[in-house]
């Protein structure tokens, strides 16, 4: 990565790429089927115009930027224009409601959105009408806007020639802005997931996402130039390390999917290099190897399952630095031509040089499926407020940890600090420090111990004292009613590797005497297995009561039992009548378990798993996507091992 000392921010590193990389292809983005070039003099000039715009619009350092896009080069654009002029930025989940909106418009100051298409205009046009200070909602896809005519509202293309008199009267006005800007100065707010409450507003710097975006190059050693496809919303910050930061530093040619539903096309067509999807998405390509087995014929199915036995036998072992047989060695690259060498094509990874994870924790079974298919995958894991903690670095990786700890120092941060403290939390300081929360010093303060930040995780070492392990967010960690903890989080991740299991939220506390899990079938996986069993089926709801799919859930479950303690085994469990949605409260829009909502509107399904019976009638308010509410009724069978069941009941009572 070249030095550039007076490149302290992302727009001083936009203008250092525009003089030193004018022709280079910085940007690509897939329209009507043809991909579109900008280079690095095309991308700072539409930043340029988009910043004299915003000046125009009396948008000023200090002030707020709201962006609510799916990934696209505009959007990289709006957030630079509002930085060039030492704005800050929000960047929110484009399927975000109109009430978390308009929270985080009230609690940032927000002045200006920018919305890209009719349904994000028709949700900030409701929230400017409730906040005077929001005086600019920009927009860039026109689709059902002409008949618009709200004074606040203007296109793209309007808002930079409403910046064209302004850049006549003073061409050096952004320039100067840019000049002017610090590593000290705010660059994002980064509000967290809200699973425990509100969500906070994280001040993130321009030199806390320059050291991160560092840290990352250094330690994964990212090529300069590689391909990337920007596909995580930039609401997650890490997606503002890797694409935004990243992709300007190295930098790399960044690139953007025609819409959201064409994103496992464009990996295929890209082949990209570096690629970065959430545990999700990456459990779901498993599962997708898993569901096109489904389909196949039976010589077909023992091929590929030999071919992945091999790979994994092979390449796992040399991961984890042991050896494999001579005989698997040497039938390695037939099972590579037979089989694993088309699956990576199939999945879009042939020229997968980074594969990374992070977010949340993701089942050890993900990492050694796709080791031996030939991608090596690696844990990211880090917070908002601190930034990167650790990673899977270098040829080693035990798929049971989330890697070494990453500290080292750049230009923009000293070297990370970590401790465990008593129950196993992770605290840190040092690095690009924590900053605080917008508006909130109270909510600061309980964060801090002393100088060290209390992240809230319960983490471990590996017996070589090498990596860390993560277990759970402390107050996560559950004891049953005879004494006994278990990690919840640590037996969904393993739940969640089969490819029948979508989603699963484990169950037990104090009041309790066993474990239990309400689960959230794969309803597309059971589709093509209901179909291949011959079972008929009507709804989502009919699928999941059935009682041979409940008896395939059970036996997930006896699966993954093998492995835990006899007091972590999940002893009773039960398939939910709908699928969990972030648009009632059920999930974060990263799809993390908003737990206490959920045990609160399914109390009377959890309290009937420690009851006598085997079924329960049960009611759960739903909302429709065109707003319309209604209750969903449906009985709902409980399995499990209800006589094992029953004795620890009574032995909770």
């Amino acid at each position: 990565m070249s030095s550039v000392p007076l490149a302290q921010t992302l727009p001083q590193w936009l203008e250092h790429n525009a003089a030193k990389r004018a022709q280079e292809v910085g940007q690509r983005h897939k329209c009507d089927g043809i991909w579109r070039e900008f280079r690095w003099q095309q991308i700072a000039d539409e930043v340029r115009a988009l910043a004299f715009g915003l000046a125009a619009r009396n948008v000023k350092r200090g002030d707020t930027v709201l962006l609510i896009s799916e990934n696209r080069p505009e959007l990289y654009w709006a957030e630079w224009a509002a930085m060039a002029l030492g704005a800050k930025a929000v960047a929110l989940y484009p399927d975000a409601t109109e009430v978390e909106i308009d929270y985080i418009v009230e609690d940032s100051g927000a002045v200006c959105i920018f919305a890209e298409d009719q349904e994000q205009v028709d949700k900030a046009l409701a929230i400017a009408a409730r906040h005077a200070g929001v005086h600019s909602i920009v927009w860039w896809e026109p689709g059902g806007l002409w008949r618009y005519r709200e004074p606040v509202l203007l296109s793209l293309q309007a808002l930079k020639t409403a910046g064209q008199p302004l850049a006549a009267q003073d061409a050096n006005l952004v320039s100067r802005e840019i000049e002017q800007g610090a590593a000290s100065d705010i660059a994002l707010l980064s509000y967290t997931s809200g699973t425990t409450g509100k969500p906070k507003g994280v001040i993130v710097t321009h030199g806390a996402l320059l050291h991160n975006a560092q840290l990352l190059a250094d330690s994964l050693a990212v090529p300069q130039g590689c391909e990337y496809l920007s596909y995580i919303p930039l609401s997650w910050l890490t997606e503002q390390w890797v694409g935004v930061t990243l992709g300007l530093m190295l930098p790399m040619r960044v690139n953007f999917a025609e819409r959201p539903d064409q994103i496992q096309e464009a990996i295929r067509e890209l082949a990209c290099e570096l690629v970065f999807l959430g545990p999700r998405q990456w459990e779901n390509l498993a599962a997708r190897v898993h569901t096109r087995m489904l389909d196949a014929p039976r010589w077909r199915q023992t091929v590929v399952d030999w071919g992945l036995r091999i790979g994994e036998r092979v390449r796992v072992a040399a991961l984890e630095g042991r050896s494999s047989t001579l005989l698997d060695r040497c039938v390695l690259p037939l099972a590579e031509a037979l089989v694993l060498r088309p699956l990576r094509e199939q999945l879009g990874l042939k020229r997968a040089r980074i594969a990374l994870t992070g977010g949340a924790a993701m089942a050890p079974e993900v990492f050694r499926l796709f080791a031996g298919i030939g991608v090596t995958l690696r844990n990211l894991y880090g917070c908002s407020e601190y930034g990167v903690i650790s990673a899977h670095i270098g040829a080693r990786l035990n798929a049971e940890t989330i890697g070494q700890p990453v500290t080292a120092s750049t230009a923009w941060g000293s070297g990370l600090e970590l401790r465990l403290v008593d129950g196993g939390e992770l605290q840190l300081r040092g690095g690009s420090g924590f900053c605080g929360y917008w508006g909130k010093p109270d909510k600061t303060a309980e964060r801090m111990d002393g100088d060290w930040y209390r992240t809230g995780d319960a983490l471990g070492r590996s017996e070589d004292q090498r990596d860390l392990i993560y277990f759970d967010r402390l107050e996560h960690m559950s004891r049953l009613s005879g004494g006994q903890t278990y990690p919840k989080q640590f037996i969904e991740i393993r739940l969640r590797f089969s490819p029948y299991i979508k989603e699963v939220m484990v169950v037990g506390d104090e009041r309790h005497g066993f474990v239990s899990a309400l689960v959230n079938i794969d309803g597309e996986v059971f589709s093509h297995w209901a179909e291949r069993e011959g079972l008929s089926f009507t709804t989502f709801t009919d699928l999941s009561q059935r009682p041979e799919v409940v008896e395939r859930v059970s036996q997930e479950i006896a699966r993954v039992n093998q492995a835990l303690p006899e007091h972590a085994r999940v002893l009773r469990f039960a398939n939910l009548p709908k699928e969990l949605d972030p648009d009632e409260g059920e999930l974060t829009r990263t799809r993390k378990l908003k737990r206490e909502f959920i045990e609160e509107r399914y109390r009377a399904l959890i309290d009937a798993m420690y009851g006598p019976g085997d079924r329960v009638d049960l009611e759960v308010p739903v909302r429709y996507q065109d707003g319309r509410s209604a209750v969903l009724r449906a009985q709902v069978r409980l399995g499990g091992d209800a006589k094992t069941q029953s004795a620890k009941t009574g032995e909770a009572s």
